[in-house]
């Protein structure tokens, strides 16, 4: 695919270029409590103007239903992307329509627009080629050339991500090309052993990556709500923990093709239970026990892993050239259950391994628990596109700026 210092060397001055960003953050009454995609797409941005540039920044927030809501509009996106960039940013208050025309036709060279919510207009999201396609060309109307940023959302076959870049001259921007770099070091040359780290809530979210694996890493550690999945398939009793019954016999069949291919899989020995599920608003004492993974009482539930578990995590971890870790190993948004979460990400800094967390739930974490994301190899800015990357999926957004 052609990238963004290619675009600059055959000069952008005046242009309107598109960039396709994931400014997907996370809201809480309309403040942002992380901003960490937003400062992902700054390097990109910053060269466009830099360049002289007219910008056009676009992206989704949230899931809104193909119509104009706003608890999902991007205006604290452009504001903050105003602020880190320490200049102002227009923005549009529709996609396509007559505000995001105004405000791409008032930009000068080096300036920076955000056009609203992508996902108001039906079209972006739409299952029909037509529909997506008739989007895809209004979008193109604002711009001559089309950039994509947007890791997070490449595994989307989406208007903005998969059919306009095939409308105008199109590029991979400083992110994107990042993201794919650090996927080829988990898939390609791997440096060995090579230790994945899984947790999260589901197990089904994960089965597909854990099939690739399987025939990839060295080994696996798997913690979080889907641990109780795989302690179920060796017949333990996990109580009222998170389970997911009907992947029990696939679960099964992963344990008997781990052994079968030398594949060390390593599940929580001690579990943090209690009778409810910590109360995330007030952080109230939650107050829980410590119990061995095979004797969870039929009515407590497992909220992160225990001690003992840590320190064999940190263990398994201690020796890896190569880490992929993606979902936390316990509810980590309550400091009674982080502690599990802590130790997989210290251990990953105090690894000499190339480490990598993949996106999602793990990158808040990393932020929330107040780590140095910098001493990390990479954070991903995208949970499922990492995943379904090492999956071995096609991601639609890669394939269009690979045409």
């Amino acid at each position: 695919m052609k990238t963004i210092d290619e675009l600059l060397a055959e000069g952008v001055e005046g242009k309107r270029v598109f960039v396709r960003a994931d400014l997907n953050v996370p809201l809480a009454d309309g403040t942002i409590t992380d901003d960490g995609r937003i400062r992902a797409v700054l390097p990109t941005v910053t060269k466009l103007a830099e360049a002289g540039a007219k910008v056009i920044v676009a992206s989704h927030l949230g899931r809104p239903k193909g119509a104009p809501d706003p608890q999902f509009s991007l205006s604290p996106a452009a504001e903050r992307l105003g602020e880190l960039l320490g200049k102002p940013v227009a923005f549009a208050q529709d996609t396509v329509g007559p505000a995001a025309h105004g405000a791409v036709d008032g930009l000068e060279s080096g300036q920076v627009a955000v056009i609203e919510n992508l996902r108001f207009n039906a079209g972006e999201t739409s299952k029909d080629d037509t529909e997506r396609g008739e989007f895809a060309d209004k979008l193109a109307a604002l711009a001559d050339v089309y950039v994509g940023d947007g890791f997070g959302a490449v595994h989307r076959k989406h208007a903005s991500v998969f059919d306009l870049p095939a409308r105008l001259p199109h590029y991979a921007g400083y992110l994107i090309a990042t993201e794919v770099g650090v996927l080829k070091k988990l898939t390609e040359d791997v440096k060995r052993p090579y230790v994945v780290a899984l947790g999260g809530a589901k197990v089904s979210d994960k089965l597909d990556v854990i099939d690739q694996l399987l025939g990839k890493a060295d080994r696996l550690l798997i913690g979080g709500g889907m641990a109780y999945t795989f302690l179920k398939a060796q017949g333990h009793e996990v109580g009222i923990s998170l389970l997911q019954e009907d992947q029990v016999p696939k679960v099964k069949e992963y344990i008997k093709r781990a052994q079968d291919n030398g594949v060390e899989l390593v599940l929580p020995v001690d579990v943090l239970v209690s009778t409810e599920f910590p109360d995330l608003k007030t952080k109230a004492p939650a107050n829980p026990t410590t119990v061995a993974a095979d004797a969870i009482p039929a009515d407590q539930e497992g909220l992160d892993i225990g001690p003992e578990t840590r320190k064999l995590y940190a263990s398994k971890l201690a020796d890896a050239a190569t880490v992929f870790w993606n979902g936390p190993m316990g509810v980590f948004e309550h400091p009674d259950y982080a502690e599990g979460t802590k130790a997989v990400a210290q251990a990953l800094l105090d690894s000499p391994a190339f480490t990598v967390v993949g996106g999602g739930d793990s990158a808040a974490a990393v932020r929330t628990l107040g780590f140095d994301e910098t001493a990390f190899g990479h954070i991903s800015t995208g949970g499922g596109a990492s995943l379904e990357y090492l999956e071995g999926k096609t991601l639609p957004g890669l394939a269009a700026l690979e045409n």
